[in-house]
């Protein structure tokens, strides 16, 4: 690792800002060293509001490069860092150096992507998982009650406290007082769980645990020339149930899935079974409770849309779970 922003882009060139459909507040920067091109994102704290409520100093990212986190990874998971610095002389900022993964992205517009990219997706996730499934590694990087938070009215609170102007913690602060009176069922089970997350993290730990991504969604995901899973942007990452990924694909993607949420859930499922994962003693409890934790997450986005299809579904599967809160 390096120990300066400064000295990982010594002797870059044909420095130019690079457009993202990123909503943190990060810069990018494409260049070329030694001649080959890449893309640096610049990781401060001062500008990126994900980056404060993971609470992670450096990063998320640079703790998973410092930990080897990342050279663990299967086979099937292309990530495309290179290297990373966490600036001594201004320790809120870090940077990561990542080949320039552009082309493989799954590009940013609202249709559906194919059937059989999002089969792939299941299954890399699942082989993400299959690979830490109950590991003994020291993969606590984002706390799960940090995980669950990022997305809370007290997220929003300290952000406004700062005088932030982003986007997504306004809307945070704006959908989160509106699911009560659009989706009232889901908001008595959500809401306290919104400002206390305890009763759902104590549930999730009786079941499996491994390595979560934290943030999968398709702005983060490609597939390279050899078909792996390009995967960028460890936003949250931590201990966690595999199912919490899969509901979070599912919540943040809803617009762009070709399949139902129902055959999403099945494939992933069958891709952990196909790796030697046994489901069927844990796997009713740890969907139904990821299922419920990912409206913990996204229940401010899905009232901004009104009661709709998409929130009537979610509301159901917080509804089922609540018995499994204890």
């Amino acid at each position: 690792m390096v120990d300066s922003v400064a000295a990982l882009l010594a002797g870059a060139t044909d420095r130019a800002a690079l457009d993202a459909p990123g909503k943190s507040g990060a810069v990018l920067e494409r260049v070329r060293i030694d001649g080959r091109p890449y893309v640096v994102k610049y990781l401060d704290h001062d500008a990126d509001w994900s980056l404060r409520a993971a609470g992670v100093p450096g990063s998320p990212t640079v703790e998973l490069w410092r930990r080897g986190i990342l050279d663990a990874l299967p086979h099937e998971i292309a990530q495309p860092i290179v290297a990373v610095a966490h600036d001594r002389d201004r320790p809120t900022l870090s940077a990561v150096l990542m080949h320039d993964v552009g082309p493989w992205l799954v590009p940013a517009v609202d249709d559906p992507i194919t059937v059989g990219q999002n089969s792939r997706f299941l299954d890399h996730l699942a082989a993400l998982h299959a690979a830490f499934w109950e590991t003994d590694r020291d993969v606590d990087v984002v706390a799960p009650r940090d995980r669950y938070l990022e997305l809370s009215p007290r997220m929003a609170a300290a952000e406004a406290t700062l005088g932030s102007s982003h986007l997504v913690p306004i809307l945070v602060a704006e959908g989160w007082p509106r699911l009560a009176s659009v989706a009232p069922r889901a908001a008595a089970v959500v809401v306290p769980l919104v400002h206390e997350p305890a009763p759902l993290l104590a549930a999730l730990a009786t079941t499996p645990q491994t390595f979560v991504h934290g943030n999968w969604k398709l702005d983060n995901l490609g597939t390279d020339d050899t078909g792996r899973t390009v995967l960028l942007d460890w936003e949250t990452p931590g201990r966690g149930a595999g199912t919490a990924d899969l509901a979070w694909y599912l919540a943040i993607n809803c617009r762009r899935l070709p399949v139902s949420k129902e055959q999403a859930i099945d494939d992933y499922r069958a891709a952990l079974e196909r790796r030697g994962i046994v489901t069927e003693p844990w796997w009713d409890r740890q969907i139904a409770l990821a299922l419920l934790g990912a409206l913990v997450q996204f229940g401010w986005e899905k009232a901004l849309g009104g009661y709709d299809d998409e929130l009537a579904w979610w509301e159901e599967r917080a509804v089922a779970a609540a018995p499994l809160l204890g």
